[in-house]
C-alpha cells in the first residue's frame, strides 16, 4: 500500500515537472490598436498566433486619443498601437510605458463614396449639391481626423464643409457611415479603402499628403508588460518582412520607404 502511494506521488511529481514550465510560461496580451490599423492587424495577430498557440495576441480596436486615455487611468492594455506618434509620446512622457515609441508604419487619408465616383472628386468637389455629408472621425481623439480637419484647412474648405460634417468615434466608424450611405462621402484610411467590401462597395482618390502632416504611426509596449517576453516578441514580429508585406497590402507606407 505505502509503495502504491509513493508510486503515485512520485509519477505525478514527474507529471508537473514535464508540464510545469508550458503552464508557467503561457501568457497572453491585449494590444490597444487604433481603427485604421484593424484588417491589418488582425491578419498580422492570425500568423503570429498560429505560430505561438500557447501564447496569444487578443487585439482590441478604437481610436487612439480614447485607448491613450484609458491607459492613463489604468485600462489593462499592454501595448498601444497608435495611428500616431503623439500619443504614444504622451504615455511615455508620463512614465506608462516600458519602450520607446517605434514608428511601424506610414498612413495615407482617402476620400471615399458609395454614393458617387470618389475617383473624380477633391476636397473642394465635396462642396458640391449632390453630397449631403461628409463624414470623418473625431479630430479630438482620432489622428486621421485630425489630419483630415489639417488638409480641408489647407484646401480652404474647413469652413465651408461645416454644416456637411458629421464625426464618427474613430475612422471604422466615419467608414461605416459612408458605407451605410449615412453619409455621401467620408474621408478614410486608404488601408480601409482598401479592403475588398469596401473596394465593392464604392470608390477613392487620394488626398495630397501635403496638405496635412504626416501619419506616422507607433506603438508602445506599456509598463504593465514590462517584464513580458510575449509583448517583446509580438513588438519584433510587427517588423518582419512578413508582417511588413501585409501592412503595405493595404497601402501603408513602410518608415523608410519614401
Amino acid at each position: 500500500m505505502f509503495k502504491t502511494i509513493t508510486l503515485r506521488v512520485i509519477t505525478l511529481a514527474a507529471v508537473i515537472l514535464l508540464i510545469g514550465p508550458g503552464i508557467a510560461t503561457a501568457e497572453t496580451i491585449t494590444v490597444a490598436t487604433a481603427a485604421s490599423m484593424k484588417n491589418a492587424m488582425t491578419d498580422i495577430v492570425h500568423k503570429f498566433n498560429a505560430q505561438n498557440q500557447h501564447n496569444q495576441v487578443k487585439a482590441i480596436y478604437g481610436s487612439s486619443g480614447k485607448f491613450t486615455a484609458q491607459i492613463q487611468n489604468g485600462a489593462p492594455f499592454d501595448m498601444l498601437f497608435s495611428a500616431d506618434t503623439n500619443f504614444p509620446q504622451a504615455l511615455k512622457k508620463e512614465g506608462l510605458t516600458s519602450s520607446d515609441p517605434v514608428v511601424y508604419a506610414i498612413g495615407r487619408l482617402v476620400i471615399w463614396s458609395s454614393t458617387t465616383d470618389a475617383s473624380k472628386l477633391t476636397l473642394q468637389k465635396l462642396d458640391d449639391s449632390n453630397i449631403r455629408k461628409v463624414a470623418i472621425a473625431n479630430p479630438d481623439v482620432a489622428p486621421y481626423g485630425l489630419r483630415a480637419r489639417e488638409a480641408m484647412k489647407a484646401a480652404g474648405m474647413w469652413e465651408k464643409l461645416q454644416s456637411k460634417l458629421v464625426l464618427g468615434e474613430n475612422i471604422e466608424h466615419a467608414a461605416q457611415m459612408a458605407s451605410s450611405a449615412a453619409a455621401d462621402a467620408a474621408i478614410i484610411a486608404l488601408s480601409q479603402a482598401r479592403i475588398p467590401a469596401m473596394a465593392k462597395l464604392g470608390s477613392y482618390s487620394m488626398i495630397d499628403e501635403r496638405l496635412h502632416a504626416s501619419l506616422q504611426q507607433a506603438f508602445v509596449i506599456t509598463q504593465r508588460a514590462k517584464d513580458s517576453a510575449l509583448a517583446r516578441k509580438f513588438a519584433a514580429y510587427v517588423q518582419t518582412p512578413e508582417s511588413q508585406k501585409i501592412l503595405e497590402s493595404y497601402g501603408f507606407v513602410l518608415p523608410g520607404k519614401r
